[in-house]
């Protein structure tokens, strides 16, 4: 009888078996707007506000690494070279844009959602906008034959040069996508950034062709299209690409780091840029450390390794926003774009614009008539000396703190160029300012080629990414 009971429970078992062992809670196909929701969050926090700007802000100088993985940044003791140091961004980065990857192959051609085209062209701007993260900040990197697991266990690594292609190509197959008209209804709240406008969309779009044609300058300079494509874009602060939190089940990153690890403090040449120029923000961007009565400045590269001394930002809150592109960058582009091509009357124009939004910032507080006094009694006479210095220093001391990875792409870039218009004061830097960063540990210890580009990680010190003029 047991065995006849056997027979009968093994011959229905396979269909049951599989029925049983499915989890409800974890469906084998998701919807493009469930999954692109996933990748705003991600893109905003896990790579924008991520250890990518952390490792920034100290190496531009808006912070001072005062202890433990920051400290040994800050002294180049380390962390610059080691392959874990960024593996975390490094991995979040590429589930990111395998995400995306499977939102854009769900709302294309022979898809499940072919036609979904606004949740396409999300997807094929938050790509490109991730790539451009990626390999700005690591150089030639694995993409044409990454993102399939189990096809392809070590892709090989891209050149940038061809990465930057890919990214343009995103791009403007986004903003193409974005102008058509969709059957699939609009992404609405699942847009946690522009509510499902598409429209919207594609103003970041053109924002973003107007960065990356800025930053590959020294290679290829095309100012006029970084005007062009700007104009396409924002016209106010209300347009920007910015991720909000509610600061309580969502929290600004630059905030959490603090309250986690408070590993930063105050920068002096930051501080000492500020007094040079009687800029108000210097004010409001500092202020002593909770529970001490002095705000200490920290001495960039010679900090003591100590907590609670030095002073701390005072413009990261708990709902500051995350910008992966502001409308004040977008004019310091276009400010930059028109001092180079020598129309100082519009170069102006766009500064003063770019700097009335950085004070309007929502952390920042200041008033359009604040700035215009500013304009007039500090930037201009500084512009009148050096207009590509003052737009680039303007620029500089507005992106910190959330946009200290633009402000570590432009130092890296006008140095290839030979524009040495920004002071950095650590005396590490004649020898070991890193040029980029070093690969992930994921794929160092997994990935042959990675592991030959990465040796022994020495290379952020002496190798430029292609765009700064270096060879990967």
């Amino acid at each position: 009888m047991a065995m006849i009971i056997g027979i009968v429970v093994w011959s229905c078992s396979e269909d049951t078996m599989d029925a049983i062992n499915k989890n409800i809670n974890a469906p084998t196909d998701v919807s493009s707007n469930l999954i692109i929701t996933d990748a705003m969050t991600s893109s905003a926090f896990t790579v924008t506000g991520s250890d990518l700007a952390f490792y920034a802000s100290c190496y531009i100088e808006q912070n001072v690494g005062i202890y433990n993985q920051m400290y040994n940044a800050e002294i180049r003791s380390g962390d610059p070279t080691n392959s874990t140091t960024y593996n975390n961004s490094w991995s979040a980065t590429y589930n990111n844009l395998y995400n995306l990857k499977t939102v854009i192959d769900k709302c294309s051609a022979g898809g499940s959602e072919e036609g979904n085209y606004h949740t396409l062209g999300v997807a094929q701007v938050l790509s490109a906008y991730n790539l451009a993260v990626l390999t700005d900040m690591f150089g030639d990197v694995p993409w044409s034959e990454a993102l399939q697991p189990g096809v392809i266990f070590t892709p090989k690594l891209d050149s940038q040069k061809d990465l930057y292609d890919t990214i343009f190509h995103f791009l403007d197959e986004g903003i193409a996508n974005l102008s058509k008209e969709s059957s699939y209804p609009s992404l609405g709240s699942q847009d946690l950034i522009y509510g499902g406008d598409a429209s919207l969309w594609k103003k970041f779009a053109y924002g973003l062709k107007a960065r990356y044609t800025m930053r590959l300058s020294l290679r290829n300079p095309d100012y006029a299209d970084v005007i062009k494509f700007a104009d396409e874009s924002f016209t106010s602060s209300s347009e920007q690409c910015q991720f909000n939190y509610d600061g309580s089940t969502t929290i600004s990153p630059f905030f959490q780091f603090f309250k986690d690890r408070d590993y930063f403090g105050a920068s002096q040449s930051l501080h000492d840029k500020l007094v040079a120029r009687n800029d108000p923000r210097d004010t409001i961007f500092f202020k002593a450390y909770p529970g001490t009565s002095d705000l200490v400045f920290a001495p960039n590269g010679t900090p003591d390794q100590v907590q609670g001394v030095y002073g701390i930002s005072a413009i990261s809150s708990a709902t500051a926003p995350t910008y992966l592109m502001s409308y004040h960058e977008l004019e310091f582009l276009k400010a930059e774009a028109y001092v180079r091509l020598n129309d100082l009357t519009n170069a102006e124009d766009a500064l003063k614009k770019a700097i009335t939004a950085s004070f309007t910032k929502v952390n920042i507080g200041l008033t359009a008539a604040d700035a215009d006094d500013y304009y007039t009694n500090q930037v201009k006479p500084k512009f009148d000396a050096n207009p590509l210095s003052e737009v680039m220093n303007q620029k500089y001391i507005a992106s910190y703190e959330e946009e200290a990875m633009e402000a570590y792409n432009d130092y890296r870039r006008l140095k290839a160029m030979g524009d040495n218009v920004i002071q950095l004061d650590n005396p590490k830097d004649a020898t070991q300012f890193p040029l980029r960063y070093t690969y992930g540990a994921d794929d160092v210890t997994t990935n042959a080629n990675v592991r030959e580009a990465y040796g022994d990680g020495t290379y952020v010190y002496s190798e430029n990414v292609w765009w700064a003029g270096g060879t990967r």
